[in-house]
């Protein structure tokens, strides 16, 4: 099987790859294993044009275009047509690597040559009406252009590679709710007291469906407990217990409901490096955060400052024509984070003077995510917030910019994806959730409810 889950047929495939598949992964020509990979000429033109400027795409535009620069490095014009072997480390050359040009003085036209996408697919049907045995398929992102080129007679298919699950209704929820009590599905138990926390390792009559460390379990008897080691059907586990952790409070916020208590918990834990938070709109992601954020800066200083940043469409544009400093011109798409802190502050004498000495005393910088590449932050809160809307490369950007002594928060809404060519199942959120759920200083919870209002919660489950 191939890395796209098809059966290997006995010649290689040719993959031609569009543009919005290297911006997504500028690494996508390594992953086809013993197939040739093709990059349209036209391609090479687009990623030309994008790869210049601080917009969000420029950088995995100059990535894909050095990775193909290196393959085809030293290569001769009649091999780079033919296709230059692709070096995979120590294991050698598997598959090959061409730029694809039109043959023909008047090439089969099937399509109107006035877009590009159409230019690609004209390129495909010439190159298979020269080569009638080849098995061609058009790889993009673009639901469009793989209708159309359906429609010429070439296979068409998104890029699957770093999408891990097809439904995301799949995807860990962080905890396990147990009807009636936990304790009938275990056969044996053995509890022991350590440093006044209560420790479980028990034997199940049953295995839970898909448990993983860090992940938590309820029932209706109250019963809170965190998975913390797993061994076939024996887990070790740690009494919670509901109390206090509904009791928890951070900058004056106190949780509304469990997996906001347990949400909050994770936040709060040093040992916990990474918390990603999912939920539909209004269930507390930012607000938690960010009370837990100012709760570790300026009260117990575990961190040195809070790094905000978010991911929107216009955020991956040049932010250079606004006015004013970095943080003024982040100012307009951070409002999620100024509407939070006066949600937290509702009760003072004066919301708007509370909220103004917040943002002075606070260590608390916004950041475009255009210029946290090739940063390195030290002892910082890294709040990332709309993470569904951003693909799995760029996450990896993100969270392999925390240094030592810091931690990242992770917020989302799979319901809520604006990038174009990304869905759930492609997100970056649904990629971080699935690859980080055996992480032993990682927690994902997903919170329930839409306590924000009457009219939020109706309107989220009516419209």
């Amino acid at each position: 099987m191939d890395d796209h889950g098809r059966s290997k047929p006995t010649a290689p495939t040719l993959y031609a790859l569009d543009t919005n598949v290297l911006i997504h992964d500028p690494n996508a020509l390594l992953n086809f294993e013993e197939h040739h990979v093709a990059i349209p000429m036209t391609v090479l033109e687009e990623l030309d044009k994008l790869k210049s400027g601080k917009h969000g795409v420029a950088a995995e535009c100059r990535q894909a275009i050095r990775l193909i620069d290196q393959i085809l490095a030293g290569a001769e014009p009649e091999d780079v047509e033919y296709g230059v072997p692709i070096q995979r480390g120590k294991s050698g050359p598997c598959g090959r690597l061409s730029i694809l040009m039109s043959k023909s003085a008047a090439p089969v036209t099937w399509l109107p040559e006035t877009l590009n996408d159409n230019k690609i697919i004209n390129q495909l049907v010439e190159l298979k009406t020269r080569n009638p045995g080849l098995s061609v398929v058009l790889v993009t992102k673009d639901i469009n252009m793989r209708l159309k080129a359906r429609a010429c007679g070439i296979d068409a298919e998104d890029y699957h590679t770093d999408q891990l699950v097809d439904d995301v209704s799949l995807l860990s929820k962080g905890y396990h709710d147990m009807p009636g009590s936990f304790w009938d599905r275990v056969s044996k138990v053995d509890t022991r007291q350590d440093h006044g926390r209560t420790w479980h390792r028990v034997q199940l009559i049953d295995n839970l469906p898909a448990v993983h460390v860090n992940e938590f379990i309820l029932d209706e008897q109250g019963f809170v407990g965190w998975i913390k080691a797993i061994k076939g059907d024996e887990l070790v586990i740690l009494d919670m217990h509901q109390e206090p952790l509904l009791h928890q409070e951070a900058w004056g916020l106190k949780p509304r409901d469990i997996h906001q208590a347990l949400a909050l918990f994770a936040l709060l834990d040093p040992d916990i490096h990474l918390v990603n938070l999912s939920g539909a709109a209004g269930s507390g992601k930012t607000i938690l955060a960010l009370a837990a954020a100012i709760e570790q800066t300026m009260v117990s200083k575990r961190y040195r400052r809070i790094i905000a940043t978010r991911s929107v469409q216009g955020l991956d544009q040049e932010i250079g024509f606004l006015p004013g400093t970095e943080a003024e011109k982040m100012e307009p798409w951070l409002g999620a984070i100024t509407d939070n802190l006066e949600a937290l502050h509702m009760e003072d004498e004066s919301t708007h003077g509370s909220v103004d000495y917040i943002l002075q005393k606070v260590p608390l910088q916004f950041k475009s995510l255009n210029y946290i590449r090739g940063r390195s932050f030290q002892q910082s809160l890294i709040l990332i917030d709309e993470c569904q809307n951003l693909t799995p490369h760029q996450m990896k950007t993100i969270i392999t910019r925390a240094g030592s002594g810091s931690k990242v928060v992770c917020l989302g809404n799979l319901a809520q994806i604006d990038t174009p060519y990304l869905s759930a199942p492609s997100s970056g959120l649904t990629y971080l959730t699935e690859r980080f759920k055996d992480f032993p200083h990682g927690v994902h919870i997903t919170l329930q409810g839409v306590p924000r209002s009457i009219l939020a919660e109706y309107a989220e489950t009516h419209m």
